[in-house]
């Protein structure tokens, strides 16, 4: 496990001095009592990226299975055109838009999940960092992303001229396929909450991160991959225009840390290929489960 791991890095449920806090006690009791009594445990992880912290479940419960990582990213099936488990539904325009920018690794990507909100000044200060940085980029913007509302024609509010300034090197788009987006040649970047999924498919992907954390786990994933496995850069919680600008430029440049953390993204990658691949950890685990369910079926 991270060695630096700091009291705001722990997720915000149990980040607390208060030994007697209520929700500490509850996730104790979960994982002293309740996860013991389980016929099993399933992680969608794999084991190269967590193995400190997944030796020591183990050793306290040994019917874990680490079955990850879920999803078609690292091995996408023939029907995955007809499928998706979005709740949003999916812009077209994503995948052409990205076949049309020239140089591999140049977009970036910037989607903050689900249910994340922020404010409109906020919307405005990435937006104007995002068109200052110069690199081209693809910006998933929920309806009800801006928790102060929208304009009053349901627009989500953007500088002056900003669609005009940024058209040919700008998409805005409701929702998109993620896994297809991150796995996209041109796609060089992902400023990212860091929810476990999207930390996940972007590790799968070998995109590296730039991470802006709100709530839970979210803080403690950011703090993983940026220390521990070299992918990403934290955003700062007020994140200005400059400092956007600079972090972008910063993540897409071909500086010495960028150049790094893509060769780290790439390693970690080819290790959630070989996880899932037959004969890889997580393969191995799926069997067991598999086995497992069968003789309790029998």
């Amino acid at each position: 496990m991270i060695s630096n791991l700091r009291l705001r890095d722990f997720p915000t449920f149990i980040r607390t001095t208060d030994a007697d806090d209520v929700m500490l006690t509850i996730n104790i009791k979960q994982c002293e009592l309740d996860a013991p009594a389980a016929d099993g445990i399933l992680l969608n992880t794999y084991d190269d990226l967590e193995r400190a912290a997944l030796d020591a479940i183990r050793e306290r419960l040994p019917n874990t299975f680490v079955v990850g990582p879920l999803g078609p990213e690292v091995s996408p099936p023939s029907y995955l055109p007809f499928l998706t488990s979005s709740l949003w539904k999916e812009d077209g325009r994503c995948i052409a838009w990205l076949d049309a920018q020239a140089a591999d690794g140049s977009v970036m990507y910037v989607n903050f999940g689900s249910i994340t909100v922020m404010t409109r000044d906020q919307m405005v200060e990435f937006a104007r960092g995002l068109a200052d940085a110069g690199s081209p980029f693809l910006w998933v913007v929920r309806p009800d992303m801006v928790r102060d509302g929208g304009d009053d024609d349901g627009k989500v509010p953007v500088p002056d001229g900003f669609a005009e300034e940024v058209a040919g090197r700008g998409l805005m788009v409701g929702w998109c396929d993620q896994e297809a987006v991150l796995g996209h040649r041109a796609t060089g970047g992902f400023l990212s909450h860091c929810g476990w999924n999207s930390t996940l498919e972007s590790l799968c992907a070998g995109v590296p991160m730039l991470c802006w954390p709100f709530f839970s786990e979210q803080v403690t994933n950011c703090r993983y991959a940026c220390e521990e496995w070299g992918v990403g850069v934290q955003m700062p919680r007020e994140a200005g225009r400059g400092k956007v600008e600079a972090a972008v430029r910063e993540l897409m440049g071909d500086g010495d840390k960028a150049v790094a953390m893509r060769r780290k993204a790439a390693e970690w990658k080819e290790k959630a290929v070989r996880a899932v691949a037959a004969g890889g950890s997580s393969q191995r685990d799926l069997e067991r489960l598999v086995d497992e369910i069968a003789h309790v079926k029998g």
